[in-house]
């Protein structure tokens, strides 16, 4: 809306030519009848005119109605000076055509329509008695642009509607994003994104859930992204997560992650409004235990004997979980067995797993540091001391139905995943919460969907502790719980070899993580080895590139990682998908088939399957030569392999 300086600068100059055509109406020599006509539809003007100026009217509507109503009285006036010619030679060679009348007349009445219309928009829709529920129909300025006048109608009603009214609105808008991207275009054009987001702090839960949906529908492009975050989208989003209904918060989670996929620079003003932390407590909510159900002991007992405030019948579990952390113990870490009888055991680590972890958290926050925080933790005098809870608001969230939590989850995973998605900051955030844990607990037991973005979101995690080495020590140190029960998930998918939408995330987790795995790990090799004989090339391929990282000459352990690809049979199905596998499969096995030829090229598995021939058969293919890489290495391997056995081929002949 605007405020009443601008409405008066805007209408100042049409009633002023609306009072004048009336003036010079009455001065007409000639068609008196018609100018006294013109006269009573321009007085009916000039007094909507003058009512629209003591209104709150919506800006944008109301420049394009002026422009043309001036522009219309203009013409009128222009008419009616003809008519008031003095003297017989003038009003001889005064021409008016016989339908400049008519003409004229339909003129103002359209603009009389497109006033009206105005009016009507900029302040009918704010009555709350219920009334305003039928559509106000286009004005005759709208002809060639319908749907402009039908966004501008619903943006008004959001400005000046009552709850209900602009929860339609909202509704609407919902609809004309959903169908266009240029009706999205022209939403947030016409300032649309204002209200819409006064609706999502002030309106009722369904009224906020369509504004969060028509915002997320909006983030079409980096600079429609850019416009909503100056509007302030991201304070009112950490409001909602933070105190709104579950569903409320599942929409706005879900725009959250369509704001950050469409403009990843909006991804560091989320985390600052403290988004990230917030859904992590909604991620964590029943699937982890909440910090405020754990009591630090005071100073001077080992963090390890942390156990439930609230339940006392798990003590002994509780401090053999943390034994086994302190030892570096397997029992402390997630195991998924084959067998149905060993499910309780499994339960059983999970659950020390997550006590442990909990535990270490809370040890290691700084008292300066935002957390996640028992509300009653004692100090070092041995006093309870209280630390607010920071987070999402728990109330009532237990008793929201399965579906909404399960939506809820997923939403938070999807927020988190495009949050993180090359930011180290994000996911140095997301890595020291609970988040990596949930992850790790949804994988296993959470529903598809939520299943799916734990995936996602542990894939670019990983890619981005791939290039960071202060994340990657930090994360994915090996002897952290959480990051061990992340490993034994990932592995888990990639065992069982499913081609679904879990398996290539999970493959491009392992590979990106190569570089943390001990010479003492040696469960991850062969699974990923035995994906190279996939049916599906996007598996064979994913999984060539993921070994390549194991094997490449930066990883410090690559000679101990090239053994374990040849002892598990990979030599052979490399030899297979160089030859006869798609293109992209083909460069990405030649890429490894090099560097494992380059740091175990005395190897009599190599000599057998006759890597040397294919590794000269591939330099002739021009396509494969073409790509940098294989172009450095492709030399290099060939020379170091005739080195070691040209003898034995020449045993062969």
């Amino acid at each position: 809306m605007m405020g009443d300086g601008g409405v008066k600068q805007i209408l100042a100059k049409p009633i002023q030519l609306a009072d004048q055509v009336s003036k010079w109406a009455d001065d007409a020599h000639s068609f008196k009848q018609d100018c006294a006509e013109l006269k009573a539809k321009t007085e009916r003007l000039a007094g909507l005119l003058r009512q629209a100026a003591r209104a709150d009217l919506y800006e944008r509507p109301t420049r394009r109605i002026m422009d043309d109503t001036e522009q219309v009285l203009d013409k009128a006036l222009a008419l009616v000076e003809k008519c008031r010619a003095h003297g017989l030679v003038r009003r001889l060679f005064t021409i008016i055509p016989a339908t400049a009348f008519k003409k004229m007349s339909t003129q103002l009445d359209n603009s009389i329509g497109d006033v009206s219309w105005l009016i009507r928009v900029s302040s009918s829709s704010g009555s709350d008695d219920g009334d305003f529920d039928t559509h106000l129909g286009l004005p005759p300025i709208a002809q060639n642009e319908p749907i402009l006048f039908l966004i501008w109608e619903q943006i008004a009603t959001m400005h000046t509607g009552s709850l209900d009214t602009r929860a339609d609105a909202a509704a609407s808008l919902v609809s004309l994003a959903r169908d266009n991207d240029r009706y999205g275009k022209l939403i947030i054009e016409e300032d649309g994104v204002g209200p819409l987001l006064r609706l999502v702090k002030e309106g009722r839960p369904e009224g906020q859930e369509s504004a969060a949906h028509a915002i997320g529908l909006l983030a079409r492009d980096p600079e429609s992204v850019e416009q909503m975050v100056l509007a302030g989208v991201c304070s009112v989003f950490s409001k909602v997560l933070k105190d709104g209904p579950m569903k409320v918060q599942a929409m706005v989670a879900w725009a959250v992650a369509e704001l950050a996929a469409s403009h990843p620079k909006c991804q560091d003003v989320f985390a600052q409004n403290h988004v990230v932390r917030l859904l992590v407590s909604h991620l964590a909510f029943e699937t982890v235990q909440e910090h405020s159900k754990y009591t630090v002991p005071s100073k001077g007992i080992s963090i390890h004997s942390v156990v439930l405030a609230n339940n006392s019948t798990n003590t002994t579990a509780n401090a053999a979980a943390a034994m086994a952390l302190d030892n570096g113990a397997e029992q402390a870490l997630v195991k998924h067995p084959n067998t149905i009888t060993d499910q309780n055991a499994s339960k059983n680590q999970m659950h020390s797993v997550i006590e442990s972890t909990m535990a270490a958290k809370s040890s290691k926050t700084p008292a300066n540091t935002k957390s996640h925080t028992n509300p009653h933790v004692a100090g070092s005098n041995g006093k309870q001391q209280k630390v607010p809870l920071s987070g999402a608001s728990i109330k009532g969230r237990e008793f929201e139905d399965p579906a909404t939590k399960a939506y809820m989850k997923a939403m938070a995973a999807k927020a988190l995943w495009q949050l993180a998605k090359g930011n180290p900051s994000v996911c140095n955030s997301i890595t020291e919460s609970r988040a990596l844990l949930c992850f790790a607990v949804l994988l296993e037991k959470g529903a598809e969907e939520v299943q799916y973005y734990s995936a996602m979101a542990l894939m670019d995690i990983a890619r981005v502790a791939e290039q960071h080495s202060d994340l990657r020590r930090s994360a994915f140190k090996p002897s952290s719980p959480a990051a061990r029960a992340v490993v034994d998930q990932l592995l888990r998918i990639v065992e069982k070899a499913d081609y679904d939408d879990l398996l290539v995330p999970c493959i491009v987790a392992l590979g990106s993580l190569s570089r943390t795995f001990r010479a003492t790990e040696t469960r991850i090799i062969a699974p990923l080895v035995r994906l190279l004989d996939e049916r599906e090339a996007i598996v064979s391929k994913e999984a060539a590139i993921a070994l390549t990282k194991f094997a490449c000459t930066d990883n410090y352990l690559h000679l101990d990682h090239s053994k374990a690809i040849i002892n598990a049979g990979g030599a052979k199905d490399l030899v297979q998908l160089v030859y006869f596998g798609e293109q992209a499969v083909q460069v990405a096995a030649l890429i490894l088939l090099c560097y494992i030829a380059l740091h175990v090229p005395d190897s009599e598995a190599l000599a057998q399957a006759e890597v040397l021939t294919v590794l000269e058969w591939s330099s002739k293919q021009g396509y494969m030569v073409q790509d940098p890489t294989v172009d450095t290495l492709l030399p290099e391997a060939k020379v170091r392999l005739e080195l070691y056995q040209s003898r034995s081929r020449r045993g062969y002949h």
